[in-house]
């Protein structure tokens, strides 16, 4: 009897004991399939979000060029509004013994049709005649002297 309520016993817990395998062998697989399934969710995630950052950083790009290009441009348009008024005459001082003549430039700077600044005078010496002794010694005063300081007009 011993062997038969073996027997019994076995084919009672065989079956349950394979239905216990199964259901493990099942669950394992399952969530094999899960992680390969998470794992190419996760790669397609990581493409996305790569291509995305791709995307953001080609447009932040664009956006600073666009801006660079606006700043340029007005700049251009500021300078292209300033302009530079020159006049120029021939100044004779005729003094003692020595008569000079000297170009004369004065400028002025514009922003359309507002001055900025005053004139601004710059004097050349062209030429100077008179008597040998005037010459030498205006020639002297001049190596020792600053040059005439530009004065508004």
């Amino acid at each position: 009897m011993k062997s038969e309520t073996l027997e019994a016993l076995l084919w009672i817990v065989l079956p349950a004991f394979v239905a216990v395998g199964s259901g493990l062998l099942s669950a394992l697989i399952v969530q094999a399939r899960m992680a390969v399934e998470l794992a190419k969710e996760r790669a397609a995630t990581a493409e996305a979000r790569a291509l995305v950052l791709a995307e953001n950083q080609q447009i932040e790009d664009r956006i600073r060029a666009a801006e660079e290009s606006a700043r340029r441009q007005a700049l251009e348009e500021l300078l292209s509004d300033i302009r530079i008024e020159e006049r120029r005459y021939i100044r004779e001082s005729k003094s003692l013994f020595v008569n000079r003549k000297c170009l004369v430039v004065q400028e002025r700077l514009f922003f359309r049709n507002l001055p900025l600044s005053d004139w601004i005078e710059r004097e050349y010496w062209l030429e100077e005649s008179g008597d040998a002794a005037a010459q030498s010694i205006a020639s002297a005063s001049r190596r020792l002297l600053p040059a005439r300081p530009s004065r508004p007009t």
